[in-house]
């Protein structure tokens, strides 16, 4: 029996108008993710995959079209109230790293803990450093730690909070091959642990083949022949 889809998009469309003129970035986007998938999208750059990621993950809204997380449509929702439903259920890492300079690798792992109101959340985040080998590293600032610490860190943040979805913006995008490499065994590891349902936006074809299927984008158009629909997991 098919199972509902955590998330999901109807004819969504995202476009932008400059006077008289329009620019079309996301045309007719259908498309279902299963609890648990792990999905990429990969696609040249300027093709919309960072647009798209930004609205399923409802950072953005569409120009049409509707976008459902967890049963509910984003476009119904208040900007509040999909910063609250981010907090509890959604997780992210970015090309490029977004750790609070001021804060330390600690600090910046516990702060969505501390937003969320979760108790001992000093003593969760230790543990979640410790998961990415960086507990000897928790009082350094990001100034201090390497591109591969800060996204280990960033790692570590997404997962703190057991999401029920984690976007992954090119997450090895300012990273060497070899410490990619590493980020993204990591990455997938701590996922397939965790029981996460992975959005993965990428341009790298390998990296895309480890997720469980992979969707196109071709100038704000899903190719159709990578869609499948999702099965029950």
């Amino acid at each position: 029996m098919k199972s509902e889809p955590v998330l999901s998009s109807r004819d969504l469309n995202k476009f932008v108008k400059s006077g008289s003129t329009r620019l079309d970035i996301l045309k007719g986007i259908h498309l279902e993710i299963a609890a648990g998938e792990s999905v990429a999208i990969i696609g040249r750059s300027g093709s919309g995959k960072t647009t798209l990621l930004s609205i399923l993950a409802g950072l953005d809204l569409a120009s049409a079209g509707q976008v459902l997380m967890l049963g509910q449509d984003l476009s119904n929702l208040t900007e509040d109230q999909r910063a609250a439903l981010r907090a509890q259920h959604v997780g992210f890492v970015f090309q490029s790293f977004q750790l609070v300079p001021t804060m330390t690798a600690l600090e910046n792992v516990m702060l969505p803990l501390d937003l969320a109101g979760v108790e001992n959340s000093r003593d969760r985040a230790m543990q979640w450093l410790s998961k990415v080998g960086l507990e000897s590293r928790a009082q350094h600032y990001p100034k201090q730690l390497s591109g591969g610490e800060q996204q280990r860190v960033a790692v570590a943040r997404a997962f703190v909070t057991h999401p029920n979805i984690l976007f992954a913006d090119e997450p090895t995008g300012n990273l060497d091959i070899h410490t990619g490499a590493m980020i993204m065994d990591l990455l997938f590891d701590l996922n397939k642990e965790e029981g996460t349902t992975l959005i993965l936006v990428t341009h790298d074809v390998e990296l895309a083949k480890r997720c469980d299927r992979s969707l196109t984008l071709t100038e704000g158009v899903l190719d159709e022949e990578d869609y499948q629909p999702a099965e029950a997991v």
